[in-house]
């Protein structure tokens, strides 16, 4: 077969994309290069090349997707917030109605294959640098963080859409030797999601040996790694619970601890803490961290609205330590109408409170970790120490709350989901942990407003809608993907 420019304009034009959007843009859908790129197994020729592939890497973290709508996707989709602000697309999101032209599903898939674009230039090339000054441990090092962020984000896919792509090659060039391999990533078919799973832990396992120390909260280290494992096996199809007790079992001897006041985990005097496992590191530089004026702050609706439901969670359970590290209520009228608050007791979500750029939150805690060690032995039927775990996480938070004790399977996971909601609201885990624990439809089918009345939009949840639609623009574009049931 002829190479044809052509097709080579067509194929990297179409789907590959780059940039950065606003909250209510598509992304710009325009060729990444200007001319064919000669083909080469070194694109990348100096450490300093390297370096800055893998800054581009974390840099991410100050990307649309994780200043705003992880979180949003997180925890405007059940009983912890609604969606806020004004934009149809979170409407839809947050009431259960979303269809395939939802600006807002079709820009997540954009950013997620643009992330694991830039882990796949690590895994493609860093190898064949031919700079000395580039270690080969450093360059193992690089890899084995690559592969870490790369299984996170098939994980985050996965999650949302099921069957997903697996795009494991970071195109630099074409011609009629490789074409047929170029075209199978640039249009690529959805795969089962079994067969996502197994590269999500082939990645994570593999990288185990050379994955930085965990005592780097910046970097995609072993502890990240061992918690992703953790994870992914407790969600995936087949659960393997000795696996998460595995896991959680050696994060257990990664040195990390619950600091002993909950608010230090988010006044901004306690960054990279003996909790933290993985987090953003707001700079204001290079990951100026703007997403906390999405959510917190008067001087425009906000996204993310705390609700009614768990604000009164708080309350029954009588946990104000975490009700006021998560929930601030303006002392001031705000200048809006709310279907659920009075403007002048008005609530904001509080765990991301610094406006000045300088704002870092968590993509992993210790905490969470070992809530998903309490559930995988709830599942083994070792109720005894799951409900220890539990008791650990409710103490640190205050000596006043009563443990709690297990009865039997379903008891156990109902308490746990509820100690998750009371630890982890607005830190983007609840849609996930819901879906999980397969209780998603049975407790977001009974979100009540202050009045108890059913809210209008519960009836839209079923099985189909606990995944989003592939997007329109993308079935448009490659004919290969296919849409989910139900729209």
């Amino acid at each position: 077969m002829k190479f044809n420019k052509t097709i080579y304009y067509f194929l990297l034009g179409t789907t590959l994309t780059i940039g950065i959007t606003s909250c209510s843009d598509y992304l710009d859908t325009e060729p990444i290069t200007d001319k064919i790129i000669p083909l080469t197994d070194a694109p990348y020729t100096t450490a300093g090349e390297a370096e800055s592939l893998m800054t581009a890497i974390y840099v991410d973290l100050g990307n649309e997707y994780w200043q705003l709508d992880y979180f949003f996707n997180g925890d405007a989709q059940t009983e912890i917030a609604h969606a806020g602000s004004d934009n149809v697309q979170n409407f839809q999101m947050d009431e259960y109605r979303i269809i395939a032209t939802n600006s807002n599903v079709n820009r997540d898939w954009n950013y997620l294959f643009t992330f694991i674009n830039n882990c796949n230039k690590i895994l493609n090339y860093v190898d064949n640098i031919p700079d000395p000054s580039l270690t080969s441990s450093r360059k193992a090092e690089m890899k084995a963080e690559a592969a870490i962020m790369r299984a996170m984000y098939n994980f985050h896919g996965v999650q949302l859409w099921g069957d997903f792509p697996l795009v494991t090659k970071a195109v630099i060039g074409v011609n009629d030797e490789n074409f047929d391999e170029v075209y199978e990533q640039v249009y690529p078919t959805r795969k089962p999601i079994n067969e996502v799973y197994a590269l999500i832990i082939s990645d994570l396992e593999g990288a185990l040996a050379n994955a930085p120390a965990s005592s780097n909260k910046y970097r995609a280290t072993r502890g990240l790694a061992l918690s992703l494992l953790a994870k992914v096996y407790a969600t995936k199809p087949n659960p393997d619970y000795a696996k998460v007790i595995d896991y959680t079992t050696q994060l257990m001897g990664q040195g990390y601890s619950l600091l002993p006041v909950y608010d230090q985990l988010f006044d901004g005097n306690h960054e990279a803490n003996a909790e933290s496992i993985f987090e953003s590191n707001g700079n204001a530089g290079n990951l100026w961290a703007w997403g906390s004026s999405m959510f917190y702050g008067t001087d425009w609706k906000k996204f993310n609205t705390p609700s009614y439901d768990i604000v009164n969670t708080f309350n029954t359970e009588g946990d104000n330590v975490r009700k006021n590290s998560s929930v601030w209520f303006s002392p001031t009228t705000v200048s809006w109408s709310d279907n659920f608050w009075q403007s002048n007791n008005f609530p904001f979500m509080y765990k991301m409170r610094i406006t000045s750029g300088h704002q870092n939150f968590y993509v992993m805690r210790y905490a969470d970790l070992l809530l998903i060690r309490a559930e995988a032995l709830v599942r083994q039927g070792n109720f005894t120490d799951a409900a220890t775990l539990v008791n650990q996480v409710r103490a640190r938070a205050s000596s006043s709350l009563t443990p709690i004790t297990i009865a039997n399977t379903d008891d156990g996971i109902n308490k746990i989901l509820k100690e998750r909601k009371l630890e982890l609201a607005f830190e983007g885990h609840r849609w996930f942990d819901l879906k999980r624990t397969g209780k998603a439809i049975s407790i977001l089918s009974q979100q009540r407003d202050a009045n108890g009345n059913l809210l209008p939009y519960v009836n839209n949840l079923n099985q189909n809608r606990l995944l989003w639609p592939i997007p329109q623009t993308q079935l448009d574009n490659n004919p290969n993907l296919t849409q989910n049931p139900g729209y």
